[in-house]
């Protein structure tokens, strides 16, 4: 009996102990929402890369000839001109050179001349029928064999005072001596390759940033587009650029495929040197006085006990019923974080004002692009072409850098390097942005506390903030940009009893709740 009373007792506890777990240790979670307001300004898209500063035209000046550095006459930072002498290698073994080669013409000569005169005699007595046929023969035979060795000779005279001359060293551009490889007593070798003595470079007043794009950006770099950069030596100092050419040839570096990107550069003030490594951002293209938001805001995905879902639900059939025009579509961009292609429907309700006349408009043009095509167009098909109509009376307020004629690119990439240029240069396609459009959502607070969304399209971002179009906001609504819970709080603090200092981690914000 009392054996049943402890076993009766026990399972009595642990009903207790559950029912206490259950209902007085979960309490409804309590949930803070961190706001912002929409905001007006200019946004930016930029590329970013990094580079190095080197010269326009730099010459590495080698020798042809082996032997000991004899005399140099420029040094590290030397100002020289076009066929200056710069140094001089040992002559001593090339003037031996040429004189063991006089010496061999000279015999060669001799040996011609002795040939010559015996043909003459042999010729002389053949003609009488003195001689026969295969004395005559062998006569011209030696004639022809000596007339050959004196050409050789001569030759290999010629060959020696060349050699000679290449014993002294000429400057082959004007310039600055940027590197000195070489010493005065040193040996240098020029049987398999050529030995570099120094490195000049033309004008240190132009220079160039060779920067390496990665793939997923060249797409958006054109020829004559601004770009700017800073160097370590001016960390305070901001230089500009214009994009001069965009190499074909692709540069793999561990699996990742980036092209180099040639930046022409100013440096009057010569504070630019060869070698600095260069943070280069390119500006693609911008945009002035939109309404903007935080990428927080636009990743934000809210816990479904806090979605108003009839709103939720409403506010989307009513985004797509529109065929995406969602406020003013005059605007291109890219799409925003989060957000989505558009989708080119059919006209939607009959909202008044400028917002009815453009989906007028809207299905006006896709009524007669499907006219054209005889009516058999796919949705794809018809998507694709009223991204090209439109793309034309979009972009309004982009900012983008003009494109240089073909002429132009010609004259100003192969003279720079001393290469006469007979054929049309290649010149990569430049990027529409304004035929690209994307779209994403919003949330807001009502009055019961809960969240409804806002569907908007998205334009411009700069990693930051994103261009937005929609009539149902303007500058100065709040919007939700992150939602955290008293659940999360009380998470965090069990894990850092000393309120997140030794956690490593931060309470959830925009990105919470996936």
């Amino acid at each position: 009996m009392k054996k049943k009373l402890i076993v009766s007792g026990a399972i009595l506890c642990l009903l207790i102990l559950t029912g206490y777990m259950l209902f007085f240790r979960n309490p409804s979670q309590k949930y803070d929402f961190r706001l912002d307001k929409i905001a007006s300004g200019d946004i930016s898209m930029l590329v970013t890369a990094t580079g190095t500063v080197n010269p326009v035209t730099s010459v590495d000046v080698g020798t042809q000839v082996s032997g000991i550095v004899a005399r140099l006459y420029a040094d590290f930072n030397s100002v020289v001109k076009e066929g200056q002498v710069i140094a001089q290698i040992d002559p001593t073994f090339l003037q031996q050179s040429v004189k063991d080669a006089e010496a061999n013409l000279d015999r060669a000569r001799a040996q011609f001349a002795d040939n010559k005169r015996g043909l003459d005699r042999t010729k002389a007595l053949f003609e009488k029928g003195m001689e026969s046929q295969l004395n005559y023969d062998a006569a011209m035979t030696s004639y022809e064999s000596s007339s050959a060795a004196l050409k050789q000779a001569q030759a290999t005279l010629d060959r020696a005072k060349i050699n000679l001359a290449y014993a002294t060293i000429y400057a082959p551009i004007s310039g600055v001596v940027i590197d000195r490889k070489v010493n005065i007593g040193q040996t240098v070798a020029a049987s398999f390759s050529s030995p570099t003595l120094y490195t000049i470079a033309n004008d240190l007043q132009r220079m160039q940033v060779l920067t390496t794009v990665d793939e997923s950006d060249i797409g958006r770099v054109s020829i004559g587009q601004e770009a700017t950069f800073t160097v370590d030596a001016y960390p305070d100092e901001r230089f500009s650029g214009t994009i001069s050419q965009i190499r074909l040839a692709p540069v793999s570096v561990q699996n990742v495929v980036n092209y180099t990107v040639v930046i022409s550069v100013n440096n009057d003030q010569l504070k630019l040197m060869p070698g600095m490594t260069a943070s280069v951002r390119i500006l693609v293209a911008s945009t002035k006085g939109v309404l903007k938001v935080s990428n927080l805001a636009l990743r934000l995905q809210p816990p479904p006990e806090l979605i108003d879902s009839t709103k939720f639900l409403a506010a989307r059939e009513s985004f797509s019923g529109r065929g995406g025009a969602a406020g003013d579509s005059s605007r291109g961009g890219g799409a925003g974080p989060g957000g989505e292609r558009p989708r080119m429907g059919g006209p939607g309700g009959g909202e008044p004002g400028a917002m009815g006349d453009r989906r007028a408009m809207f299905q006006k043009v896709r009524d007669s692009i499907n006219a054209a095509h005889g009516g058999n167009m796919s949705e794809d098909e018809l998507r694709v072409e009223m991204r090209k109509a439109m793309g034309g009376m979009r972009g309004s307020g982009r900012q983008s850098q003009p494109q240089p004629a073909m002429k132009e690119v010609q004259q100003t990439s192969a003279a720079t390097y001393g290469i006469t240029q007979r054929f049309p240069e290649y010149q990569k396609s430049a990027s529409t942005l304004a035929q690209q459009t994307g779209r994403g959502r919003l949330w807001v607070l009502n009055a019961q506390g809960k969240l409804e969304p806002i569907f908007v399209r998205t334009g411009l971002t700069d990693g930051r903030f994103t261009e937005i179009h929609a009539s149902d906001l303007k500058e100065g609504d709040e919007i939700v940009m992150g939602v955290s819970s008293s659940a999360d709080a009380a998470s965090e603090q069990a894990r850092s009893p000393l309120s997140g200092q030794g956690s490593g981690q931060r309470p959830p914000m925009g990105g919470g709740f996936r």
